[in-house]
């Protein structure tokens, strides 16, 4: 997290800090690879959508649409690819973080989006703690704030180490495979119906438009869509030469987050197709017990520890890159506020004493608000404002696609703005 001395002049292969930025563009870790810097940001992007919400919201849509909810995984998924290929490059390409991009074209819509990012990973935060406790509960059998509060050690700790951003990148890619390698062998054991599945991918039963927009929300909404491409600029990674590698790594951070949905719906595919009925109070959990027994308890809580605690991670680093919006002393002060960000977290779970359901609610709907909002300015950025771009000239079929993927984020704002009108009614 060291960064350019204002005193003195980038040497070769520093990140050169752009104009009119808040804060000091970070100097890249000459520990890492080139390879290693999109690996963690692609996996940081992957499990940061990969939480407690993506694995009940999955168990629970497979078991209201069994083998149709394949083809809303397939759209979404081309939906997540749209929005990611755009972000990912306008932030790359540019060297420039989504606030203070906003703010060089609308003075004030960085803090904005800001504050909103900052709220919404907050909130998700919160249930993020509440989902690393149901882990530790599952498999140890753990107090759940005793289990939430050695979880938020966990990740303070990661943060703490003198490399924390070698080690960050390098958990995340952990737990990521741990994740998927475990999720794919329930699904092997669960033998669940692939050409039934293969079939309703491209010529479903049912196809529910508001569950495809609730998936793209729960993969690419609020903070989790800028989580990836923060972290390829606080690597150092700027410049039209990087596209082919930031096009290359955005689409294999969206594969990552498929691949995991895809293993998962398989997984709990295969044990309501055998007519299973699923607990509503936990479906997740009780789904593993049908496929496992008494061991799928404890591997659904490695699973849901894993991808909590990843998530954890995720919403702590990249709401602390939206707070560098307030000046340099944030990035000096870095690995302490995100700490503290875990901290406050935590505590707020552990005073709650339960899931704050209608915290986690809202923070859901205001995923909704920022997605249209923040991918709305960097797609003006990339069709009109090449001088933030070092002079690129963009694609204008990634314009096209983007612009479409937008319209749906549009109509995913408008049920979000419903859903708060509900809550607070």
């Amino acid at each position: 997290m060291a960064h350019i001395s204002p005193d003195r002049s980038p040497s070769p292969g520093e990140a050169v800090p752009p104009p009119g930025g808040t804060g000091r563009a970070p100097v890249p870790d000459t520990s890492l690879s080139g390879r290693d810097k999109f690996l963690g940001a692609m996996f940081l992007m992957a499990t940061s959508a990969i939480g407690p919400g993506f694995i009940t919201q999955t168990v629970t849509f497979t078991d209201q649409m069994k083998a149709s909810f394949a083809f809303a995984i397939a759209v979404s998924i081309l939906f997540d690819i749209a929005i990611q290929l755009n972000v990912w490059r306008v932030i790359g390409v540019s060297g420039r973080r989504a606030q203070d991009l906003a703010n060089s074209v609308l003075p004030g819509a960085g803090y904005a989006l800001s504050a909103l990012d900052v709220l919404g990973g907050l909130v998700f935060n919160i249930g993020n703690i509440a989902g690393t406790s149901l882990g530790l509960n599952a498999i140890f059998g753990l107090d759940v704030r005793v289990g939430a509060a050695l979880s938020a050690a966990v990740a303070i700790a990661i943060f703490l180490v003198r490399r924390a951003g070698v080690a960050m990148d390098r958990i995340v890619v952990l737990l990521g495979v741990v994740m998927i390698a475990l999720t794919t062998f329930v699904a092997i054991k669960t033998q669940p119906p692939l050409g039934e599945a293969l079939r309703q991918t491209v010529s479903p039963d049912t196809a529910s438009f508001l569950v495809i927009t609730t998936l793209i929300g729960g993969t690419v909404g609020g903070y989790i869509v800028y989580a990836g491409a923060h972290r390829l600029v606080d690597n150092g990674i700027q410049g039209e030469h990087y596209v082919p590698q930031i096009t290359r790594s955005s689409v294999m951070g969206v594969a990552i987050t498929g691949v995991m949905r895809v293993v998962l719906f398989l997984a709990i595919l295969g044990v309501v197709a055998g007519g299973a009925k699923l607990d509503a109070l936990n479906p997740a959990a009780d789904a593993f017990q049908h496929a496992l027994g008494t061991t799928g308890k404890v591997v659904f809580g490695v699973i849901m520890w894993s991808a909590a605690v990843t998530s954890v991670i995720g919403a702590s680093y990249t709401s602390t890159s939206f707070l560098k919006v307030m000046g340099p002393w944030v990035t000096r002060w870095e690995r302490w506020v995100v700490c503290g960000f875990i901290v406050v977290s935590t505590s707020v779970f552990l005073v709650a004493e339960t899931t704050p359901v209608k915290l986690l609610v809202f923070a859901g709907a205001f995923n909704g608000l920022i997605l249209p909002f923040g991918l709305g300015i960097l797609l003006w950025i990339a069709a009109r404002r090449r001088d933030l771009m070092g002079g690129y000239r963009y694609p204008t079929w990634l314009i096209a696609i983007g612009t479409v993927a937008w319209v749906v984020t549009i109509y995913l704002g408008y049920n979000s703005l419903t859903g708060i009108k509900a809550l607070f009614a």
